[in-house]
Order: C-alpha cells, then sequence, then structure tokens
C-alpha cells in the first residue's frame, strides 16, 4: 500500500543572501520590486507598498547565493473583467553552490481605470533552464546579447556564468546549450568574481584571489590574440588561454589578461563594476574598499599588464569597524556593507556621508541600491531586509554621519524662534533677565511657552517662515512660573474650536486655570481662575488626568504630598473673567510613605486606583473610589494614605510615566518608564491589595524613557507599546520597540533642559521636538500630509547570530475555529535563544504558512549566549503539611494567580526566567482571525499582532564575581555543605559556614574561580508546584554546567527568590541535555485522584550515558519548609531584581545585601532557607553548626532583600529552633544509569508519556528518544509503576511532625530498547517524539520522519532538506489529529508540517506494548 503522509518544509527564517531589483515601466511605478534570496527560497516584494508578493523554493538544500534579473522585460495587455490587464515577463537566474536555474517571472497586474496603480498582482515563477551541475562554485552571472542582434532576436540570448576556478561559460538559453567555456590560465581558487557587459565582445571579468589581488581579464577572438601576440617584444606578459570548447560564432575564444591589481591586504570578500565598466571597486579583510581605474585597451599596454603597488587604487576608503562584505558603485555614490552592522555611503572622493546602523549580529550581508529611485536596500544575517529612501541629491555635499531615518531629513523642518521680548535682551543673562520656562505641545502646529516672568504665550507654527507669537496673559507677577501642564480636548460646539486646558504652577504656591480657545484666528482665554494650593516654593508640579477631565486637576509639593483639586464649573464663569470669590475644592491629599516628591501619576476611577511615581524611583498606589470625585462638600482636611507600595521600582533614577489598564480577574496591570532606561510591568491585586512586579523590558539604547506610545490600534494593551520616547545622552530619540530601529535622533543637550515633543500616529513621518538654548526655541519638525508610512523594513528582523535553542509555547499553540469559514487556525509561538544573548518570540500560522512578527523579549546579563530554554506551562499541586498553614492560606486561590514561565540558561551561568503576560482568549481569538487574514493578502504583518501575548523579564540569576557552581566537598559525614549562594550574598560567606573550618574546601574554590568565566549552563528543565492552599509558587529548575554540575534550583514567585534545593551527584561528565516527568501518585488503588506526585528528570552526558533522577524528597521538604515558614508573612518582596544598568541602583542593592545580612540574627537567617531535609534517600548533612547555604533574601544581587520592618524576631527565633534541617542541600544520587547508550556524547533526548490502556492505573509508560555525535539514534519504552500510599508503612507515611517523606519503591520496567546505527550522515542535533512520531535532526541538514511500531522499533518514513546550515536544536509540537508542526534551528529558523491523512490513521496505530518481554531494573 502506497503511504500518503506528508513532510513539508515551510518558510525559513534566517540570513538573506541576496538581493536584485526587478524595474518596472515608469507609467506603473518609480519603485522597482525586490527579490531576496534565503535560504533556498527567493522573495518577491513591493517595495514601495511594503508587501510579500510570492516566495518561491527554488533548491533543495542549496542556499541561494545569487540572484540576476534580465534588463529586458516583455509585456504583454489584455482585458480581463472589464478591467485593462498587463503582464510582465522577466527572465530571473538563480544560483546557489554549483548550480543555477533559469526561471519565467510573470507578473500579472491589474490596472485601475483612472490612473495606472499596481491594485493586484498575480505571481507565477516557472523553470525553463536547469543548467548542469559545474565543477566548480559559482560566483556571478550575467545576461548577454548577441554580437550582431537580429529581428526575431531583441533581448538577451546568452547567459555568462563565473565559475570560482576562474573561468567562464557561455550558456545558451534557445538551445540550452553550454557554447562556450572559457579559462583562465593561471589556475588559482576565488573568493569572488564579477562579470561585467552585455555581450560576449564587451563582457570583462573581475576575479578576486586568495592572493588579494584582482585580475581583470576579457575574451578576445583567438585570431585577434594571435596578431598581438606576434607583434609583441616580451610575449611571456600576455596571458592567454584557450580549452576544448573555446569556439563560439565559428570562431576561437580566449581569456586575455587586462590588468592585475594589487594592494588589499586581505582576501578579496566583493567586487562592483561602474556603469561603463571603466572603474571597479573591491572591499576586503582589510576592512577597506579601493577603486581602481581599468583602462579597456590597457592590453596594448606593457605599463598596464600588471599594476602594482600602493598607487594601483585612485581612492581607498577606510571606516569599517571590521570585514566589508558587500558594495555598490554607482555614477555618484559608494555604498559598503560589512561585518561591524553599517552602511556607509561615500561619496567619488572617499569622503565618507552617512553612516547607517540598524542591524545586529555577524553583520550585513547585501546591499543593493537603485539610482533610479534613490532606493537602498540593506539586508544581513539577522533576516532584516531594510529600506531606506534616500534624497536624489543626497550625495551632494551632504555630511550628515550616525543617522538612522534620514529618508525624511530633506522634508524635516528645522528652525528657531524666539519671543519678542526676547529680543531686548543682549549679552549674558543675569537674575533680571527673561527665559523660557515650560514648553509644550498640544498639537504639530502650536507651542505653548512660559517664561520666569510669568508670561504665557501661544506660538502658532503653521509655516517656519511665518510664525505668530500671542501673548495670552501674564500669570504671576510675584513669583515665576515654576511648572505647566496642559490638556487639549475639542470643543463641543459645531464650529470644532480647539480648546486647551492650561495648569500653571508660580514660585508663590498659586495654581491658575487657564482655558484657551484656539484653532481658527487669534487664540482667546476662556477662563482664568487661581487660587492659593500651597507654600511659596512648595509647588513643584500641576498634573492632568486624561481619565478625569479638565474638572480635576492634582499638585505636588517636594515632600511627597499629593493634592487633587475640583475645578470650578466654568459654565459658571463669563469669558476671561478672573474668579477669585469662589475657592478650588482640596477633595484630597494623597501621602507617599517615603517623603519624596512625585513626578508622575494616573488615575482609573473605575478600577478605583490612583498610581503614583516619585523621584526616587518608588511606585505607590492609592485608594481612588467614584464617591471622592462626587463629593461637594469641602473638607478641611483630608488623608490617604497608599494601599501599597514598590520601592525602587526604578532603581534609585526617577519614574518618567506610567499607565494603567484594565486586566481579568479584579486586576489592574501597572506600566512604568523612568531615567533607568527600563520598562516596568506590574500587577495590581484588588483583591488582595498586592502590587507585583511582573516583568520588565531594558531599551538599551536609552538612558532615560519619558514615554512609551502604544498602539493606536490598540485598546491600551500594555504590552502593545510600538515606541519609546527618550533620551540617550544629550540626543532626544524617538525608539520603535518592534523592529528594533532608531526612527529619529535629535542632539539637543539634554533632557534638563526645557523641551517638549509630540508625535502623530506614524512616528516615522509625524514628530515635533523643541528644546530651549541660549534663550532661543529650536524646532525639529517632521510632518508629511500623508499618514502612509513608506516601508522601512520588508523582511522581519530575526536573531543576528546562531541559535542554540529554542521550544514551543505550547499555551498559546492552540486551535481556534473562525467562524466565517468553520475551519480550524492553528496559531504557534516559538520561543528561541540565541549566541548573542537575545530571546525572541515568533508566531506562526502553518495555514498561511507565514512567519509573523519576532518580539525580542530581551538579553541574558552581559548578553551572554543563551545555551537553552523551556517553557513551564503546567502547575503542580504539592501535598504539604496543612497543620501549620493559616486560614488565609487556606482560602480558595483563583487561576489568576497561575504563572507560566520562560526559563532560559546560558554563559556565564546566567538563569533568567520570563513570566507570561496573556490577555483574554476571546480577544486572542480575534487576533487569530486577523492574523489569517492578513496572511492570505500576503501583506505586513501589523504590529497589533503580539499585543494579546508576550513575555516580560521576570528575574535573572547569576553567579557573583567569586563563585563556582560546585557546592563544595563532602564533610565528614559525606554531605553537601557549601552551596553556590552562599558565596553570592555579596557579605562573604555566611557566619558558620565551612569557609572558615574546611581549609581543603578554600583551596578548592580558589582554582575553580580562577576558570569561572569558562563555565556556562548547557541544559535546563523545569516545572512549577503550588502549595494546595498557599498562593505561594515554586519554579524548580534543573540545570546543568559545562563543569559536571548538576542543581537543582528554586525560584519563589511572585517573591522571585532563588535557592539551591540540591545537588544531582555523582556527575563526572558534563551534561548536555535534560527532560523531567510529572508521574501521579494514587492515594488508594480504589481512587484515582492523585494526591502526590513523583519528579523524575533524565539527563544525558557528554559519556553517552542517560541517567535516571529522583528528585520527589527534595521538592517536597523544600516545599514542607516553605509552607511551615510561611515567607509572604515577613518577606518584603516589593523592590525590582538589579537591572545591572551600571548607576542604576548598583552601589544601593549591594549595602542593602550588606546591611541584610549584618542585621538579622543568625538564628533568623537559618530559618529564612533555601533547602530542605534530607530524606527518601537522599543523604543531608548532620553537622549542625554548618549555616545555610543558600538564605531566604540573602541575595541582594539577582533578589530582594529581607524587609525587617515585617520580620518578628521572636517569631523567626522560634521557628528557627524547631527547624534546623534547612542549612542542608541535598545531595540526590540517580536511581538507574544507561552506560554507553551512545559511543559519545548524547547531544539531545526528549522525553513522552505514551497512553497505553492496558498498563495498570498505577504504571505510566514512557519514551526517551536520545541521539549523539556517533549519528545513533537509541529510543527506550519503560513503564514507572507508584506504589499507593495506603501500602506504605506507617514508618514511611508522609507526617507534617517529621522530615521524612514515603519511601520510593517505584517498579521500573523497561518495555523495549531500539538503537539505529546511522540514523544521519553526521551528528543528531535534536529530537523529538511523542511515543507513535518521531522526528530528528543532524548536521547532514536534513530533517527525519520515523514511526515507532508497537514493539518499539523506529522505523524511518521519509526526511525533507533543511534550508538551515548547521542545525542546533528541534522542537515540535501535535497541532492536529497526526499532525505536527516542527521547527529546526541554527542558522536560523525553519518551520515544517507533517500530517498523515485519515485513512492511514488505522495503518499506524500503536500496538500494545504488553506483549514485550519487560526487563524489570527496580
Amino acid at each position: 500500500m502506497a503511504m500518503e503522509w506528508s513532510l513539508k518544509s515551510g518558510e525559513y527564517l534566517g540570513d538573506i543572501s541576496a538581493l536584485c531589483f526587478v524595474p518596472l515601466p515608469p507609467h506603473l511605478s518609480s519603485f522597482p520590486f525586490l527579490l531576496a534570496g534565503t535560504g533556498s527560497e527567493i522573495l518577491l516584494y513591493n517595495v514601495q507598498e511594503g508587501k510579500l508578493l510570492g516566495s518561491f523554493h527554488v533548491f533543495e538544500g542549496i542556499r541561494v547565493h545569487g540572484i540576476g534579473c534580465s534588463p529586458e522585460f516583455t509585456s504583454i495587455h489584455g482585458v480581463v473583467n472589464e478591467g485593462l490587464s498587463s503582464s510582465l515577463i522577466f527572465k530571473i537566474v538563480v544560483f546557489g553552490e554549483r548550480k543555477v536555474k533559469l526561471f519565467r517571472l510573470q507578473l500579472g497586474l491589474n490596472l485601475g481605470c483612472d490612473e495606472f496603480q499596481l491594485n493586484a498582482c498575480k505571481i507565477e515563477l516557472e523553470l525553463i533552464n536547469l543548467l548542469p551541475k559545474f565543477g566548480h562554485w559559482v560566483l556571478d552571472v550575467c545576461f548577454l546579447k548577441e554580437d550582431k542582434v537580429t529581428s526575431e532576436s531583441n533581448g538577451s540570448s546568452y547567459l555568462a556564468v563565473g565559475i570560482s576556478n576562474n573561468s567562464v561559460c557561455l550558456w545558451d538559453m534557445l538551445k540550452s546549450t553550454i557554447v562556450l567555456e572559457v579559462s583562465y590560465p593561471e589556475r588559482t581558487l576565488l573568493y569572488s568574481m564579477r562579470l561585467w557587459g552585455d555581450s560576449v565582445k564587451a563582457l570583462r571579468v573581475a576575479s578576486g584571489t586568495i592572493y588579494n589581488e584582482v585580475i581583470v581579464w576579457k575574451l578576445l577572438p583567438q585570431d585577434h590574440t594571435s596578431l598581438y601576440s606576434d607583434s609583441m617584444k616580451e610575449p611571456e606578459m600576455v596571458s592567454i588561454s584557450s580549452c576544448s570548447n573555446t569556439k563560439f560564432n565559428d570562431q576561437q575564444y580566449a581569456a586575455t589578461c587586462m590588468s592585475k591589481l594589487a594592494g588589499h591586504e586581505g582576501s578579496i570578500f566583493r567586487i562592483a563594476w561602474s556603469s561603463d565598466g571603466l572603474k571597479l571597486m573591491s572591499v576586503s579583510d582589510d576592512r577597506s574598499a579601493r577603486l581602481w581605474t581599468v583602462d579597456p585597451d590597457g592590453i596594448y599596454s606593457d605599463d598596464h599588464i600588471v599594476v602594482s603597488g600602493s598607487d594601483s587604487s585612485s581612492v581607498i576608503l577606510f571606516g569599517h569597524n571590521a570585514r566589508i562584505w558587500d558594495c555598490f558603485f554607482a555614477d555618484s555614490l559608494i555604498v559598503t556593507v560589512g561585518e561591524d552592522c553599517t552602511c556607509r555611503l561615500w561619496s567619488l572622493d572617499g569622503k565618507e556621508l552617512m553612516m547607517i546602523k540598524e542591524h545586529v549580529g555577524r553583520g550585513i550581508w547585501r546591499c543593493a541600491y537603485d539610482p533610479t529611485s534613490s532606493l537602498l536596500i540593506t539586508a544581513g544575517f539577522d533576516s532584516a531586509v531594510k529600506v531606506h529612501l534616500l534624497n536624489a541629491s543626497y550625495p551632494h555635499g551632504s555630511n550628515v554621519r550616525n543617522g538612522a531615518s534620514e529618508d525624511f531629513n530633506s522634508r524635516k523642518e528645522i528652525f528657531t524662534i524666539s519671543a519678542p521680548s526676547f529680543s531686548d535682551q543682549y549679552g549674558l543673562t543675569d537674575s533680571k533677565s527673561e527665559y523660557v520656562r515650560c514648553l509644550h505641545f498640544p498639537r504639530e502646529d502650536t507651542l505653548y511657552v512660559a517664561t520666569n516672568h510669568g508670561y504665557l504665550h501661544h506660538v502658532q507654527l503653521t509655516d517656519p517662515g511665518n510664525v505668530r507669537w500671542t501673548n495670552l496673559l501674564r500669570v504671576s507677577v510675584e513669583g515665576p512660573i515654576v511648572c505647566m501642564d496642559i490638556l487639549p480636548e475639542k470643543a463641543n460646539d459645531l464650529s470644532m474650536k480647539i480648546q486647551d486646558w492650561i495648569a500653571v504652577g508660580d514660585g508663590k504656591g498659586n495654581v491658575t486655570i487657564i482655558s484657551v480657545h484656539a484653532g481658527v484666528g487669534t487664540p482667546k482665554v476662556a477662563l482664568l481662575f487661581t487660587w492659593s494650593a500651597g507654600l511659596e516654593r512648595q509647588l513643584l508640579g500641576t498634573y492632568w488626568c486624561q481619565s478625569l477631565g479638565h474638572r480635576y486637576v492634582f499638585t505636588a509639593d517636594p515632600r511627597g504630598i499629593l493634592k487633587l483639586w475640583r475645578i470650578v464649573d466654568p459654565s459658571l464663569s463669563n469669558d476671561g473673567e478672573i474668579i477669585q470669590n469662589k475657592k478650588a475644592s482640596l477633595l484630597a491629599e494623597f501621602k507617599s510613605s517615603f517623603g519624596t516628591r512625585i513626578l508622575c501619576l494616573d488615575a482609573k476611577p473605575d478600577e478605583e486606583v490612583l498610581v503614583c511615581g516619585d523621584q526616587r524611583g518608588n511606585l505607590l498606589v492609592f485608594p481612588f473610589s467614584k464617591s471622592l470625585l462626587l463629593d461637594t462638600s469641602i473638607a478641611s482636611e483630608v488623608n490617604i494614605s497608599p494601599l501599597n507600595h514598590f520601592k525602587g521600582a526604578h532603581g534609585i533614577s526617577s519614574v518618567a510615566s506610567m499607565v494603567i489598564a484594565k486586566s481579568s480577574f479584579n486586576q489592574v496591570q501597572i506600566r512604568s518608564n523612568g531615567a533607568d532606561g527600563c520598562i516596568c510591568h506590574f500587577k495590581y491585586d484588588r483583591d488582595w491589595k498586592t502590587l507585583e512586579f511582573t516583568g520588565m523590558k531594558q531599551v538599551k539604547e536609552l538612558s532615560l524613557i519619558q514615554s512609551v506610545s502604544a498602539d493606536p490600534n490598540s485598546d491600551e494593551d500594555l504590552s502593545g507599546g510600538n515606541y519609546a520616547i527618550g533620551f540617550a545622552s544629550a540626543d532626544f530619540i524617538v525608539w520603535n520597540l518592534v523592529n528594533e530601529t532608531k526612527v529619529t535622533q535629535i542632539p539637543c543637550g539634554g533632557w534638563r533642559r526645557p523641551h517638549s515633543y509630540y508625535l502623530g500616529d506614524v512616528p516615522e513621518i509625524h514628530n515635533c521636538f523643541a528644546y530651549v538654548k541660549d534663550q532661543t526655541i529650536h524646532i525639529h519638525r517632521l510632518w508629511l500630509p500623508t499618514s502612509k508610512l513608506f516601508p522601512s523594513i520588508l523582511h522581519m528582523q530575526y536573531h543576528g547570530r546562531e541559535i542554540h535553542s529554542l521550544c514551543f509555547v505550547s499555551h498559546v499553540s492552540e486551535t481556534y475555529t473562525n467562524g466565517s469559514s468553520n475551519h480550524s487556525n492553528r496559531l504557534s509561538c516559538i520561543a528561541t535563544g540565541c549566541e548573542d544573548g537575545t530571546v525572541r518570540l515568533t508566531r506562526y500560522t502553518p495555514d498561511s504558512e507565514c512567519l509573523f512578527p519576532s518580539k525580542l523579549l530581551g538579553e541574558h546579563v552581559g548578553s551572554s549566549a543563551v545555551r537553552s530554554i523551556s517553557f513551564v506551562s503546567k502547575i503542580y499541586s504539592a501535598a504539604v503539611d496543612q497543620t501549620h498553614m493559616t486560614q488565609e492560606c487556606r482560602s480558595s486561590v483563583d487561576d489568576r494567580d497561575n504563572q507560566l514561565l520562560l526559563i532560559s540558561v546560558g554563559a556565564k551561568r546566567v538563569l533568567t526566567s520570563w513570566l507570561l503576560q496573556n490577555g483574554s482568549a476571546d480577544k486572542e481569538k480575534t487576533l487569530v482571525n486577523d492574523l489569517l487574514v492578513k496572511a492570505e493578502n500576503r501583506s505586513k504583518p501589523q504590529s497589533k499582532t503580539f499585543s494579546s501575548m508576550s513575555f516580560q523579564w521576570l528575574s535573572t540569576d547569576m553567579p557573583s564575581r567569586f563563585s563556582s557552581t560546585h557546592k563544595g566537598g563532602k564533610g565528614p559525614q559525606g554531605s553537601v555543605e557549601v552551596g553556590e549562594n552562599a558565596s553570592n550574598n555579596g557579605s562573604g560567606a555566611p557566619s558558620g559556614s565551612l569557609f572558615s573550618e574546611n581549609c581543603e574546601l578554600e583551596v578548592r574554590s580558589d582554582i575553580l574561580d580562577k576558570n569561572e568565566n569558562d563555565w556556562r549552563y548547557m541544559a535546563v528543565t523545569a516545572f512549577l508546584v503550588k502549595g494546595a492552599d498557599c498562593r505561594l509558587t515554586v519554579c524548580f529548575i534543573v540545570v546543568a554546567c559545562s563543569d559536571t554540575a548538576l542543581t537543582l534550583r528554586a525560584l519563589l514567585l511572585p517573591y522571585r527568590l532563588w535557592f539551591d534545593v540540591a545537588v544531582l551527584v555523582p556527575q563526572t561528565s558534563p551534561v548536555l541535555a535534560l527532560q523531567h516527568v510529572v508521574v501521579p501518585i494514587h492515594t488508594s488503588s480504589k481512587h484515582t485522584l492523585p494526591m502526590r506526585n513523583a519528579y523524575i528528570v533524565v539527563s544525558g552526558s557528554t559519556d553517552g550515558n542517560v541517567t535516571f533522577w529522583d528528585l520527589t524528597g527534595s521538592v517536597e521538604g523544600f516545599m514542607q519548609r516553605v509552607s511551615k515558614l510561611q515567607p509572604e508573612k515577613f518577606i518584603d518582596s516589593q523592590k525590582r531584581p538589579r537591572t545591572g544598568r551600571g548607576s542604576q541602583g548598583g552601589r544601593w542593592w549591594r549595602s542593602l545585601g550588606n546591611e541584610s545580612s549584618k542585621t538579622i540574627p543568625k538564628c533568623t537567617m537559618d530559618t529564612v532557607n533555601a533547602t530542605s531535609e534530607a530524606t527518601n534517600g537522599h543523604s543531608t548533612g548532620t553537622n549542625e553548626a554548618s549555616a545555610a547555604s543558600s538564605e531566604l533574601g540573602s541575595d541582594p544581587v539577582n533578589s530582594a532583600p529581607v524587609s525587617l520592618q515585617s520580620v518578628d524576631a521572636t517569631t523567626l527565633t522560634s521557628i528557627a529552633h524547631t527547624d534546623n534541617s534547612l542549612s542542608n542541600i541535598y545531595e540526590v544520587p540517580p536511581f538507574h544509569v544507561l552506560k554507553k547508550v551512545h559511543q559519545s556524547g548524547v547531544n539531545c533526548l526528549h522525553l513522552s508519556h505514551i497512553n497505553d490502556s492496558q498498563n495498570s492505573e498505577c504504571a505510566s509508560a514512557y519514551c526517551v528518544l536520545s541521539g549523539g555525535d556517533d549519528q545513533a539514534l537509541h529510543c527506550l519504552t519503560f513503564t514507572l509503576a507508584m506504589p499507593h500510599t495506603d501500602c506504605a508503612s506507617e514508618s514511611n507515611k508522609y507526617s507534617g511532625s517529621t522530615n521524612n517523606v514515603m519511601d520510593r519503591g517505584y517498579r521500573i520496567k523497561i518495555l523495549s530498547r531500539d538503537s539505529i546505527a546511522s540514523s544521519h550522515t553526521s551528528a543528531v542535533k535534536g529530537v523529538w517524539t511523542d511515543g507513535t512520531w518521531s522526528f530528528t535532526t543532524g548536521l547532514d541538514q536534513r530533517v527525519r520522519c520515523w514511526h515507532c511500531n508497537g514493539q518499539g522499533k523506529l522505523t524511518e518514513h521519509g526526511h525533507v532538506v533543511l534550508s538551515v546550515p548547521e542545525p542546533e536544536t528541534l522542537d515540535a509540537v501535535a497541532s492536529g489529529r497526526n499532525e505536527y508542526q516542527i521547527a529546526v534551528a541554527g542558522r536560523g529558523m525553519q518551520m515544517m508540517l507533517y500530517k498523515l491523512p485519515d485513512s492511514q490513521l488505522n495503518n499506524y496505530a500503536r500496538s500494545d506494548r504488553i506483549s514485550v518481554s519487560p526487563e524489570i531494573l527496580w
């Protein structure tokens, strides 16, 4: 029976290796289409619209190295559906390695009747010729015409192919045969070659050799070269070659050297010809670009046969900091791109005009420039294809450097203005001089200016040449204006006048409210209202709140008191009337617990919360009820205390702005931005009155973030921010958070100068910025009339280096139903970790075969490489002693406290956790359907697609400068006595530790510290455990280090505290792969509900062993101690983990750590510990003098220190005396080892549960699949039978009064073992299995599909060739019935889909496994 399975390769997301323009007729478009090569595919883009028109798979396992397009095209016109249609036909050549393919590209266009505009485009790519496989790699191709064009042939008839052995082949496209082969006589290997010419006679070849020189040669007829040889006095100086197939058009051709260009000190990577063929340019490994002049008749003169020396190049271009990969040579412009991720523009005299740096990673591979449209395209390793629309006159005299978005600079308005009263002031300013104190943009054409003399000006900026100043009024005569805030709003009348509400505070403590009617004619003051809001010099801020409108205003003083005022009803006053007989109503005073000036706020009456940020980085949450706003009585004194606070939310840096948005389950999301360059996320629970830190994004390009602009199409989703606005040093910057690009950068002198900005819906073309310098207001405004942005990025940006690990985020890999079409839409999310330390999240829908924009979650501390990543999606309940729980802890907890995590580990022993921020299910379904509609239209996905789900950085744990992953040696009792965090607390060893008692351990630690930077985490697996009736959740993480250490760690949530729990020993070889399984344990054979779980970890190491570890005792012991101590009672978690950003709180955190360690008594610190009693076969220390190896809250670097304010010393001391076992770390031995499963290291393994109905209810069947460097696959199936607790002896029952847990007594049975010696032709790097179907990948660049039958035997069912070079990892997820999505990553990532028809399901049904004779191990 023929198999009907399908293993289909999907989209590849990796480096862009080729670029080529497809020219369009001028009446259709002024911009060409773009062809981009990535992996084995070519992509066709409409550059002007920013749309992907089509993707085509052109090779099988071969990367596209170059693309060429014929300069001519054929146009076919017709009428389709009563509309004018046209088809443009191009010849496209694609080459990679030794293969060349010739295609016909047909663009079917529908043209509008009123104007010629591209409304629709139908794309077809048809293979014309497959050229024979060449003996060497192809370096370049060129379309040629016949030397004598006939009437029948008016286009390109031949294809010249340049080969890396310095030869050229001529392919006849009409006859489909090679008609000419000519080789250069000197045998040399080439790094690059570039062909120029439109005919055989004009063809010129420039070859970049491995000897750092450029050989320029051309083809000449044999008789011509013979005449030339006879006339030469030194014929040996002429290089002429011939071969067996050198006859073309009845003439013999030979290669004749024109010149040899020497001067580079490195390999020649790329060559570019000028349009006239008289000059060429070469770029090299030596970081230089050189311009050469080529004499077309140079062969007739001895002086030009060989050119050498420093004078051989007329211009040498230096500026790149690394190797230069590509270049382009236009008539008036030179473009170079290199490994330093920069694109540089040069004039022909060698002057650098511009530097663009928007790519990341290993560099920019390719560039393309269209002189007609001034369109510059760059593409590189990071998968991004970026577009720059240069000014046509840009190369002439422009000297802008370090620009990011210079495409619109020619249309940006840059001008200066000064108040009319300033013109009378000359010389230096003094105390009586007038100067600007405040600026504010309510709109792009309006600016309000307040001066120290109390004047308020309205400035109309409609035309830079006609600026109109209007002096509205003098607010204060007694004191200068100190602060100003503006609330713009539309008037309700039919005239649609614009109404601005202005709140001004002066030095005397007075607040003035001004209502200004603007828009048409001269601005007019409609309302003026003044009252005293504080003492002299005590009013520092006035703040409007958008949600409250113009009836309420806040004022702030330097002592942290925030006052809320109700303004008198404007309808009770006449225009321009100064109301003095009425007072503003003081509704409330909100007093900060920190006594620090409040800088920003946001209020939500519906949520009844007010959130404030102060000058020292603290956040405060106040109650804000609706009754407070509706109360008409004037209270003499109203004081409101905060409900909760978060100290140091932005370290010691000020909070710049914040936003509140409602979430589900009566929770409120809060986003704050600050002067530490970070965007922080918090969650306030209105029921529990808790304020929790839920994540952070660090924008490295900004040192201060003033605000984050959200997507105007989103519903104020906090995770949907698209632009970060702030400062970096002395520059104002708008940063695109989606594309990771710089929108604008304006040198202004820093944020301390008076300044203001205003952004439109599209900040790239709608932005204004004003700042004050030398009594002059400088204005930069770019406000184009269109709302359509010329696309700046065509292909999504991705990792810039190799990907080492990936995993499916299964929480959103679900099936949603589209009501209109009634079919399933499968959406998957893939998390990836890269060599550059970045972690990204990418969405994929197999129905549209489309990868949507990749979202950068963040990066590891110090950009340390990410080696392994794991998604923790399921939360298990732990059996804990309930006698020590309070009634509050036993209260019901709903699903809102479930925290799904992403764990990433890597170099420098960095362990990072990311918290899932997920939107509502209904919103997710709506977005999924929107995604598919956009995918069907092949349009560029919008940033809105990520607004419902993302991960935020939660916490990072890494060792201090002097520490080792070795947990110490064995003491006299054989126990592990020293943990990693013992040296992490920033204050040396804890009191009573063996650092002062065991000299041998000190010596060992010192030796390890010398090589501490060499250690890295290699693998990780994790699972979440929650106490049965407690809000505390613990993430247990098993992490393997390159120094052979295998450790069980714990992360306490929501407190973000890290602990060492156990060491898995003995482990003599580094572990490269980890998997875990949680097996339920039933209380009785009569009941099926599990009451406990067994936690089993499987590891694969470099010695070829597969080892099984039981962590049940360690996990249960730790949960028992934590639940008994109830850390929520005395731990202050309201402190953000340190970011490591230099001055942002580093010293403050260290001092806190030292203070806490010196203040808390030893008995208390022994109590608040990160380990538990060793039971269940785990050895523990009995030396009571040994101290805590990992103190709760004692790691000031990566977790919050213990709050002494909430600790009852008597209570903690009593708890400490009752439980001294917290100072021990488990030493967990393996309970079974499969030795030499692989002849070399186990690179990867995967463990899955098998649904076996014939097993007993207490036995679980599992399958372990492993792959190694020996190219082998090993498949093991086994059952793990757990005992019933009622069968255990009374002495081994779980009891809260003792430290013992139930004896293991597992029954392990091996059902089957199968090994395939040569599953791949190279090392196996990734495996996945569900017990029935398995998928593997290796360095042979193949993905293979295997079926496991009832006897546990693997049978290959097919393979597919990857576009990913050097694959490193694989993961898969079941997306339907016998349908799987597969992701493979290495140098890029590629998706694949495996599907088995329903008619074949019975043929591959799994047989009963019980028929196999089991091998009982334990």
